[in-house]
């Protein structure tokens, strides 16, 4: 049994946390950022005033918020997590944030005397409910090792990509990936659509040739369906895809095709959308279109 902090019982960090309590660890949380409901507290855990309270009582400290920002307050900020850490204890950041960032980080926390991963994941709400998350690691081999029992209660597969920053980057890469992916499926589907197929039948058929993807077969229904309820939001894609290329921009990269992918969210977020499955990208092609995918 492993003391461990947890801060950030949001739609992914909750699950997340209850997979680690099922496993036997007990959990100290933070009153300070989302406090646990009457549920959650009936379970192993123990609740703390602030981040620092919660690195003294633990061996280990996972982090699952929102952004950069908050990721740096929680760490940094007043009663954060690195004034009350124990030597050689191994700060985890599971959130998505900027791996420019997470590099400085991990210095800071060194310098406080413990150790840090970046260990974003992917698989959303559905992934974190049945402990079968993709988690991206960056970082020292020997804290990796020691995180991977608890990494393998909340996920299947479990890569360390390298050292600090490395994890996030690899993160950054899957959000432009699902983003242009989303976006393929959806022009495929309008156009079949407005050309009069039933797009439901051509999901269908293209879910058996080289087309296939999870993508195709998940978000493709929801497409179908009009299902656009989250998931994973828009809001928090976009915050992604802002990663992407802020750190395209300082690498002298050009992602054109990623660009336009932000476009298209941002003109679902005009229309109401922050809060809509990053499925209803498509919504924005619809508008252009003048069309929906669902109409026959």
């Amino acid at each position: 049994m492993t003391d461990i902090g947890f801060i950030g019982l949001g739609i992914m960090g909750r699950p997340m946390a209850e997979h680690l309590i099922a496993g036997g660890h007990t959990l100290h949380v933070s009153s300070h950022h989302k406090a646990p409901d009457a549920e959650l507290q009936a379970k192993a855990i123990i609740v703390h005033p602030t981040p620092k309270a919660v690195a003294a009582a633990s061996e280990i400290v996972i982090l699952m918020l929102p952004d950069t920002p908050q990721v740096e307050e929680v760490l940094f900020g007043e009663g954060g997590v690195t004034l009350g850490l124990n030597k050689g204890s191994i700060v985890v950041d599971m959130s998505s944030i900027s791996p420019m960032a997470t590099k400085d980080f991990a210095k800071r926390v060194e310098k406080a005397g413990g150790s840090y991963l970046d260990a974003p994941v992917s698989g959303g709400e559905v992934g974190a409910k049945a402990a079968t998350l993709t988690i991206m690691v960056g970082g020292p081999q020997a804290s990796f090792d020691k995180v991977k029992p608890l990494f393998e209660l909340m996920g299947k597969t479990i890569t360390l990509v390298g050292g600090n920053g490395d994890g996030q980057t690899t993160k950054v890469a899957n959000q432009i990936i699902v983003a242009l992916t989303i976006e393929a499926v959806g022009e495929a589907l309008l156009f079949a659509s407005k050309a009069g197929a039933d797009p439901a039948k051509v999901r269908q058929a293209l879910m058996g040739g080289f087309a296939s993807s999870k993508i195709l077969e998940i978000h493709g229904e929801r497409m179908v369906k009009r299902t656009f309820h989250p998931g994973f939001r828009i809001g928090l894609h976009q915050k992604d895809l802002n990663l992407a290329l802020q750190s395209a921009r300082a690498l002298g990269v050009s992602l054109p095709n990623t660009a336009t992918a932000q476009e298209l969210f941002n003109a679902c977020v005009a229309h109401g959308g922050k809060d809509w499955d990053h499925s209803a990208m498509v919504r924005a092609l619809e508008i252009m279109a003048n069309h929906e995918v669902a109409t026959s």
